[in-house]
């Protein structure tokens, strides 16, 4: 009879909850929103959050605020999130820094859990790094800088947004896969490694192409060597990919998405892939501006990007363990 008791018990709680979490999704949101950004304002994350913001608020009719918490390849921010308050109002723009290579290179000494203590519930796009140099630089071609590279090993150099974040890890593969050695300058953010590859101060740059990279090689500021995901940008159809120039089977295409607790009630979680994905649909001006980033746009359920996910830091980890990069 008590076991009854406590199953019926556990049944209306459950109940409870479930209409609990249906009446807070029609009512969310009711008060400002915020994205987290695990980096300086300036660069494709942080491009990518403020354009999606600005949509959303005018949907919701809710001020949907982007909050910078650079630091640490994005772990503060995305900290931040997985310890929120479970109500949906705390998102993070997660990306192929937070949950793929960041995961990959720190593992179990990381304070949360990448993937149990999220919920993946929209689905951006994927766009890709470029590698660019000055164009004062004698390099036309990644092959001609490669061959370059192993002629004089170490004496060429690059800048990125930072250690461990995907542009410097992408060279990083570069290196292991051609034999190449060029030093790396992390900065403190993209703006400044792109700012600095404008003015020579480095010899060569890599950055995510949605944020200022795209606008100075289109300019003629920097000299686009090529891009990193497997098929050439529609923003910039004559920068070949790193496979087209003898690179076999590189391909580092970063992705976006609002992640936040895991422990948001399902309906919101719903709500918000929903409203996303109508916002993204095809011929929506959020979609159009997010294109005109070099953004490929792809909406998933929050089921294929929580899938997707787990794929991109089982593929990273093993870059990483490869070429010996975890983070010491």
């Amino acid at each position: 009879m008590k076991l009854r008791l406590h199953a019926v018990a556990a049944s209306l709680l459950a109940l409870a909850l479930l209409f609990a979490g249906f009446a807070g999704a029609q009512s969310y949101p009711s008060k400002p929103v915020r994205i987290m950004v695990g980096y300086v304002p300036g660069g494709g994350v942080d491009t990518t959050a403020r354009i999606v913001a600005a949509a959303l608020t005018d949907l919701w009719g809710t001020q949907v605020l982007v909050e910078n918490r650079p630091g640490a390849a994005g772990n503060i921010a995305t900290e931040v999130t997985a310890v929120a308050a479970p109500d949906g109002y705390t998102l993070v723009l997660c990306n192929i820094g937070t949950h793929g290579v960041t995961p990959a290179r720190f593992g179990k000494r990381l304070t949360y859990d990448p993937v149990g203590d999220f919920a993946f519930a929209a689905k951006i796009g994927g766009v890709p790094n470029i590698f660019m140099v000055h164009p004062s630089m004698p390099m036309k071609t990644l092959k001609q800088f490669i061959a370059y590279a192993k002629a004089n090993p170490g004496k060429l150099n690059f800048g990125s947004s930072g250690v461990g974040a995907s542009p410097h890890m992408s060279i990083e593969l570069l290196m292991t896969i051609t034999g190449i050695n060029i030093v790396h300058v992390p900065y403190k953010g993209a703006a400044a490694a792109l700012a600095d590859a404008i003015s020579g101060q480095i010899e060569s740059s890599v950055g995510n192409l949605a944020g200022g990279p795209l606008a100075a090689v289109k300019s003629g500021r920097v000299r686009g060597l090529a891009v990193t995901s497997a098929r050439r940008s529609s923003q910039l159809p004559d920068v070949p990919t790193f496979q087209e120039q003898g690179v076999p089977g590189y391909d580092v295409t970063g992705w976006y998405g609002l992640c936040t607790q895991s422990k948001v009630p399902q309906p919101i979680i719903a709500k918000i892939n929903a409203d996303m994905n109508k916002l993204l649909a095809g011929g929506t001006p959020l979609r159009k501006r997010l294109e005109d980033q070099a953004i490929d746009v792809s909406p998933a359920s929050p089921e294929e990007f929580a899938a997707h996910v787990k794929a991109e830091i089982a593929k990273w980890t093993k870059v990483v363990q490869d070429a010996k990069l975890e983070a010491k």
